[in-house]
C-alpha cells in the first residue's frame, strides 16, 4: 500500500524593485534617445514620427543594433535637445564629419560640394593618407572656412 500524504500550498508573493526604463549610462546615441523617450513618456512610434523614420528603426537606435544615419541626425539632434557627439572636433577629418552630421548630408554630396572624390572625403574622415592629399586637405580646409 502507498503511503498518502498531503502537499501543503503556500502562497508566496515575491517582490523587487522595478529596473529604471532609464539607461544608467549614456554611452550611445540609442542610449540618449531611450532615455528622452521616456522622460517625456512617449513610444518609439511618436519618436519614429518625429524624425521621419520607421518605429522599428528606433527600436534598432535604442538597443545599439544601428545608429541613426546622418541625414536623420539633425532630427534626432533636435529630438534630444542636444548634441550626443563628443566635444569640439580637433582634426580635419573629424571637421568633416561633423560639417556632414550637422547638415545631414551624405560622403557623396559633400565632396560635390568640395569638389572632391566621395572615396578621397570618406580617408581624409577617417585620417588616412593625410601626406599624400595635400591639395585635396588644402581644398578641404578652405571650404570648410567658407561654409563653418
Amino acid at each position: 500500500m502507498l503511503n498518502q500524504g498531503f502537499i501543503a500550498f503556500f502562497h508566496i508573493r515575491l517582490s523587487a524593485p522595478n529596473p529604471s526604463k532609464l539607461p544608467t549610462v549614456l554611452n550611445t546615441i540609442g542610449d540618449h534617445i531611450r532615455k528622452r523617450r521616456t522622460e517625456l513618456e512617449l513610444l518609439q512610434k511618436d519618436v519614429a514620427g518625429l524624425v521621419g523614420v520607421y518605429k522599428t528603426t528606433v527600436y534598432d537606435w535604442e538597443r545599439g543594433y544601428t545608429k541613426p544615419r546622418h541625414r536623420y541626425l539633425p532630427k534626432v539632434i533636435e529630438f534630444l535637445g542636444y548634441d550626443p557627439a563628443p566635444a569640439e572636433p580637433r582634426t580635419l577629418g573629424e571637421k568633416l564629419l561633423k560639417y556632414r552630421k550637422d547638415r545631414g548630408i551624405t560622403q557623396k554630396e559633400l565632396a560635390r560640394r568640395i569638389g572632391i572624390d566621395p572615396t578621397t572625403l570618406s580617408r581624409l574622415e577617417k585620417g588616412k593618407g593625410n601626406r599624400n592629399f595635400r591639395n585635396v586637405k588644402e581644398k578641404a580646409e578652405s571650404f570648410l572656412r567658407k561654409h563653418s
